[in-house]
């Protein structure tokens, strides 16, 4: 709980503890019978004679999924969450501080301009003194067509924002305001003033897309404050400022990074994280607040398993509990001071005196004297930023930071800032903080305080768990493992546990891939890696209490059992299809033989007014592409289907030695795995987008004769 020094004042938040018991004894009893899979199979071996081999991989297999079941419960067992009083940071703070706003966009095809002036408009419309708000958006992609949907924004913004503040709407971006399906829109408000008022900034907002559209289907002139972008490349380009580098404009001691699809959906969510950053306590202790994700988009009974619900529940109220929920890139609150190094019983003014240094300060912030006082400013806390009054000057000054070589040879994203060394960024940023010492808070409001767009195909899902399984594995096999973090640093253990679960996601495709795989490999080969006799039992209760567990968990949070078993479902297919190609990108990288780029995951234009959500895409059906993502779970898929047509016509070879053969087990198992690839059995049989293509149904063809080959050799 972050309660005051003074005894008479009430907390601004305080830490709910919440006990899961149904969710402990069922977690309890899976990893027992887990333990009791992997001593049966120990006591068991010296008896497998001829069946060792798939024996001792179905070990292998399970050790590994009891390790990180071990880490799941670890998270899991003590989950909190904070509650937040915004009336009460007024009475106890004179001046509210100022707060930086960070919208970063990389490319304005797959994240079109609307999308990011709907966020910028949203948070720019916030219930906090516009005085003490700055917007800043970073565009990677060095698009006109960003600035010029900025600009025309900003020029909307003069009538969105008093709108919003005079009528007290609750929806902050205009798309989600003015759809056909909020009733928000004219239900509170009937007055004739109102109504006028309504028309005249929905007529603003068409306007605005209308020349926002336009823009996007012809060619920008690039003339007057456009004539910067004439000479452009994306990757090869001089520094442009249309917007200021914080640092040495406004430097606020608190700043919120969004991404440019994740509007604001709570407009006091300002004040509900300052409750937590601004408490007495939490100065020296917490370095990030972080909200949860949530979709606005997200088709029924999530088919792709990516809105991420029970995650955010169980997995994140759970590492809440420990040391802080993870920084997941987006929709969080960062002290500034935290994010140029500090630690958190660093002494300012030992800070100070090392940044009398010039090379001192050289190495750690670069060359500009300017952003070096800036941070000094910072690193002290002070609420307020001694701004240059030549603002030509102040644009030279950013120019020079924001230039991509300034920061060579300097501790930018090694020790300062957001962390480089893998796409995963994010989560190497949080853990570096966590291995300081710092904690970290979560913060659900209601209504919920930022909603997103979420992938509407599984194109583009696969591409973003590539990417993710990448960037995370490669902080594992780095100087910044969470080991590390806990030997040689202030990472508590059971945080570490919670890292090493979410940072060895691309590994899990071993074992997933090779258990998998099991059930067709014993049926073409006559062989069993199931317990014979009373030992099936428990692998049976195994899958039952594993599958009740999950269950239970999705049905608590309001969620449907279809969602449950797409889940369900995602997750293995997951497991076998982007995370292998993560695991042998990250295996590639460090043999360094080829290294990988970053993807940027498409973003959906806002869901047309009148058009219902859950027909896009025709229900989520899933769609299939030449990637070679989709060709390790199509051969999985024909081997299953091969193995049950040899069950089927009786074509196995006689069990060796006169042993025991595949069972009811094995089969139930492989059938077990179909259902998982339903979405790709039907890929099979249809055509166009929804099919596999010939040339992945190929491969797999030859990949799965190939297993076959092999299989009878190896027994």
């Amino acid at each position: 709980m972050g309660i005051s020094e003074e005894s008479n004042t009430e907390p601004l938040y305080e830490k709910i503890w919440v006990k899961y018991t149904l969710s402990r004894v069922m977690d309890s009893i899976i990893l027992i019978l887990l333990v009791l899979l992997l001593c049966y199979r120990v006591f068991s071996y010296d008896d497998m004679n001829h069946h060792s081999y798939p024996w001792f991989l179905a070990f292998m297999c399970e050790s590994w999924f009891t390790f990180t079941w071990l880490t799941i419960i670890s998270t899991k067992w003590n989950p909190s969450y904070t509650k937040s009083y915004p009336h009460r940071l007024f009475s106890r703070v004179a001046e509210l501080p100022s707060v930086d706003l960070f919208v970063t966009t990389a490319d304005p095809v797959l994240e079109p301009p609307i999308i990011t002036v709907n966020t910028v408009l949203s948070l720019l419309a916030l219930d906090y003194p516009s005085n003490k708000l700055s917007c800043y958006v970073s565009d990677d992609g060095c698009s006109p067509l960003n600035l010029y949907a900025l600009v025309e924004a900003s020029k909307f913004a003069k009538l969105w924002v008093p709108f919003c503040k005079k009528y007290n709407v609750k929806t902050r971006a205009p798309f989600r305001y003015f759809d056909s399906n909020n009733n928000e829109a004219t239900a509170p408000n009937n007055s004739p003033e109102f109504m006028q008022e309504w028309l005249a900034i929905k007529d603003g907002y068409e306007h605005l897309c209308s020349k926002i559209q336009n823009a996007t289907k012809k060619s920008i002139m690039l003339d007057q404050e456009f004539h910067v972008f004439s000479t452009t490349q994306l990757n090869n380009h001089p520094t442009i400022i249309k917007t200021r580098v914080s640092g040495l404009m406004t430097n606020a001691p608190y700043i919120l990074n969004v991404d440019c699809d994740m509007h604001v959906n709570n407009p006091e969510i300002v004040q509900h994280a300052l409750c937590v950053l601004m408490d007495p306590n939490s100065d020296k202790e917490v370095a990030f607040v972080q909200c949860p994700q949530q979709f606005y988009d997200g088709l029924k009974d999530d088919p792709f398993g990516n809105q991420l619900v029970t995650i955010f529940v169980y997995i994140g109220g759970g590492v809440s509990g420990i040391q802080g929920i993870y920084y997941v890139g987006t929709n969080c609150f960062h002290r500034r001071k935290v994010l140029y190094g500090l630690s958190p019983h660093h002494h300012i003014q030992n800070g100070n005196k090392d940044l009398g240094k010039s090379s001192k300060k050289d190495i750690i912030f670069g060359s500009s004297e300017e952003f070096v006082e800036s941070a000094a400013q910072a690193l002290e806390g002070k609420k307020t930023f001694t701004q240059n009054a030549n603002l030509c000057n102040s644009l030279e000054a950013a120019k020079e930071v924001a230039a991509s070589g300034y920061e060579h040879g300097t501790d930018w994203g090694n020790k300062v800032g957001w962390m480089y060394g893998s796409s995963a960024e994010d989560i190497l940023t949080g853990l570096t903080m966590h291995t300081k010492g710092w904690r970290s808070e979560s913060c659900v409001t209601d209504p919920i305080a930022f909603m997103g767009c979420t992938a509407q195909d599984s194109v583009v899902q696969m591409a973003q768990y590539q990417r993710w399984g990448s960037g995370l594995l490669e902080i594992f096999f780095s100087k910044n493992c969470p080991i590390f973090g806990t030997i040689f640093g202030k990472l508590q253990f059971r945080q570490c546990l919670a890292y090493i679960w979410v940072t060895t996601w691309a590994l899990r495709s071993v074992p997933e891939t090779c258990y998998a795989l099991l059930p067709a490999y014993c049926i073409i080969t006559n062989s069993y890696f199931l317990p014979k006799d009373l030992g099936v039992l428990i692998p049976a209760a195994l899958l039952v209490a594993f599958n009740i567990s999950t269950l239970l968990e999705y049905l608590k949070t309001g969620l449907s059992m279809r969602s449950w078993w797409n889940n369900l479902r995602m997750s293995r297919i997951t497991a076998m299809n982007p995370w292998i190609f993560s695991f042998v990108t990250i295996l590639l990288k460090k043999l360094r033989i080829h290294d990988y780029a970053f993807v940027v995951t498409k973003k959906e234009l806002p869901i047309n007014e009148g058009l219902d959500k859950n027909n896009v895409n025709a229900g989520g059906r899933f769609i299939f592409n030449k990637s070679l993502v989709f060709v390790p779970g199509t051969t999985i898929l024909l081997l299953q289907l091969t193995a049950l047509i040899i069950n089927f016509f009786g074509w196995q070879p006689k069990a060796r030695s006169g042993g025991q053969g595949s069972g009811f087990g094995e089969l139930i198992c492989s059938i077990y795995v179909v259902l998982f690839y339903l979405p790709f059995l039907k890929g099979l049989f249809r055509k166009g987008k929804y099919g596999i293509p010939l040339s992945t149904i190929c491969k797999s063809m030859g990949l799965a004769l190939l297993f076959v080959h092999l299989s009878m050799f190896i027994v």
